[in-house]
């Protein structure tokens, strides 16, 4: 009962985000959707705002699940981009609202799950600096988050399968190389040593 009341309220705030600002969303409209007191949402949530931290979460442990299985970070992301396609209006609600850090934050931690992820096992037998292995991952995850973020601001015209295995063309080998770059250094300073 308590998961399904949960799952009741969260898909009341769903439905109002593709239809309003979450501005205009109160607890008490959610109550009145669901058929509760005030006292029963209060039970399960602080407020709207931790509804959606619930959510990110949640989709953020299926997309680090998702990469674990396939060993792809593009996949990784088409999986993340499926809630983005079924809730666009939604999606742009919280984007453009005061709470779109959390936005921010659920994609900067897909990218960097899936990044320091993806970075770590490539040629795990080279010996390259592990900090170089970190500053690869950060960078590729800012970048993939700053993309993510245009996307979402041009209002998610373009289909998220072009522009990642599009990315994923542009670059490939191009880790391989910094890590091979950094494995190649380190060998250098010790043998100077």
């Amino acid at each position: 009962m308590r998961n399904q009341t949960k799952m009741m309220i969260r898909k009341a705030l769903m439905n109002r985000l593709n239809k309003e600002p979450l501005s205009r969303i109160t607890v008490r409209a959610l109550c009145e959707d669901c058929g509760i007191n005030h006292n029963t949402f209060y039970y399960y949530y602080a407020d709207i705002y931790a509804i959606i931290q619930e959510y990110f979460q949640e989709n953020l442990e299926d997309v680090i699940a998702a990469y674990d299985e396939t060993a792809s970070w593009e996949k990784s992301f088409l999986v993340a981009s499926r809630p983005a396609l079924e809730n666009r209006v939604a999606l742009d609600h919280v984007y453009h609202s005061i709470r779109k850090e959390d936005l921010e934050n659920y994609i900067y931690n897909v990218s960097g799950g899936i990044m320091i992820r993806f970075v770590n096992s490539i040629h795990p037998e080279l010996d390259a600096d592990p900090k170089d292995r970190n500053l690869i991952a950060h960078f590729f995850r800012c970048a993939l988050t700053s993309m993510v973020l245009h996307w979402i601001d041009g209002g998610m015209k373009e289909k998220p399968e072009y522009i990642i295995n599009r990315i994923g063309f542009l670059m490939d080998g191009s880790i391989e190389e910094a890590l091979r770059r950094s494995a190649d250094e380190k060998k250098q300073r010790n043998s100077d040593k």
